[in-house]
């Protein structure tokens, strides 16, 4: 390429060719630029001159440039931070390390003892945690990548949005070989390390135990599986418990359409709603004598429904969840304890473990804990 702008050095046309491109969101936050090499054959120039375009673009803070990796779009809500205040000018000044944390939402019920394991580990590896929540909305997850790329983070951690499809964004860090590591679910497809509870297992050991107390006519209530993977495994684990009892399986006991408790759900009628089916679904199959629920919240709606039935927990109803706020003793809701505080440990270790070098895919899966409390009792022959 010709030198038609005057005295205009060659690495100055280019800086402000690329500039221009970043503005007009031809490379958008989170993309990767042209390389050095990409540039000396796209102008015509040699790789010095290429490498100051670049440095160039890095010192105002429109690129994010990681050895190994390429060069990256930032955050433009980045740059009107001080230099010495950015997490990037930490990162670079060879200080500490940042991972981010792309995660639906989190409460006492699950995700709060995720962050506590992935603070533990942040501390003992002197690296800085950032977190962004994406209220299983694909569009928030997309940004709040795009958001922490632009930060310089050395690497992700992410709970995914969906887990039938992954977005778009995802497919970028796995194309780019990005460190990052997913948590509770795994994406079909996708080449990617996770952590999460050996959710088949778990779900197995649950369904035995209510075998064991007598129950035969169970209900097992959920979101719509297609949503996670994580469903889909427990409910494998439930089949694979009935068929080593040489047990049938009778799905019209179940529901697996409750909405309520989904993280992108806010609607507070969506609750009354789902209260109102369980209403109706136990008035149908009266022989239900225990109830199967996926997650401690849907436990609460079924507390609800059987209180308007009149029925009794764990007299008339036995129930079981995974995952339950209270302390282990004297706990009210029988249920399948996750360990999430090593979960967020081990995933925060395994992005570590990426920086440099590729590491291969690696699942991991942890056991869950049989809790029993007061919501689940033999079952009475009426």
């Amino acid at each position: 390429m010709a030198n038609d702008s005057g005295s205009m050095p060659m690495y100055e046309m280019i800086f402000q060719t690329l500039k221009e491109r970043i503005t007009r969101n031809e490379y958008k936050v989170g993309d990767r630029v042209p390389s050095e090499q990409e540039l000396c054959t796209e102008f015509g120039v040699s790789r010095i001159t290429s490498k100051k375009a670049l440095k160039l673009l890095a010192e105002e803070r429109l690129i994010i440039r990681q050895p190994g990796r390429g060069s990256f779009v930032a955050d433009a809500n980045s740059i009107l931070l001080k230099p010495l205040d950015t997490p990037q000018a930490v990162r670079t000044s060879g200080k500490k390390r940042i991972i981010g944390l792309v995660i639906t939402n989190f409460s006492d019920m699950y995700g709060t003892e995720l962050i506590y394991g992935m603070e533990e580990a942040s501390r003992e590896n002197d690296c800085f945690l950032v977190v962004r929540r994406s209220f299983g909305i694909p569009e928030l997850e997309e940004k709040a990548i795009q958001q922490l790329l632009g930060l310089g983070v050395d690497g992700l951690i992410i709970f995914p949005a969906q887990g039938e499809f992954f977005s778009a964004e995802i497919l970028k860090l796995v194309i780019q070989k990005f460190p990052f590591v997913m948590i509770d679910r795994y994406l079909k497809g996708i080449p990617a390390s996770s952590v999460s509870t050996d959710n088949i297992q778990a779900a197995k050991e649950a369904t035995r135990y209510l075998f064991e107390l007598g129950h035969r006519q169970i209900g097992f209530l959920a979101p719509p599986p297609a949503n996670t993977t994580t469903i889909e495994e427990r409910i494998e684990g439930i089949i694979e418990a009935y068929v080593e009892h040489s047990l049938m399986v009778n799905r019209e006991l179940w529901m697996e359409t409750i909405t309520s408790t989904m993280p992108n759900v806010f609607d507070p009628q969506a609750r009354i709603d789902d209260v109102n089916r369980l209403v109706e679904h136990l008035r149908k199959n009266p022989d239900i004598t225990a109830l199967f629920a996926a997650e401690y919240s849907i436990a609460l709606l079924v507390e609800e429904a059987a209180g308007k039935l009149g029925l009794r927990i764990p007299e008339d109803l036995s129930v079981i969840c995974f995952d339950s706020p209270e302390s282990q003793e004297g706990c009210r809701i029988t249920h399948m304890r996750q360990n999430q505080f090593e979960i967020g440990k081990q995933a925060f270790e395994n992005v570590l473990e990426m920086q440099g070098h590729e590491q291969p895919i690696t699942r991991i899966l942890l056991p869950a804990a049989l809790i029993k409390g007061r919501s689940a009792a033999p079952v009475r022959n009426n």
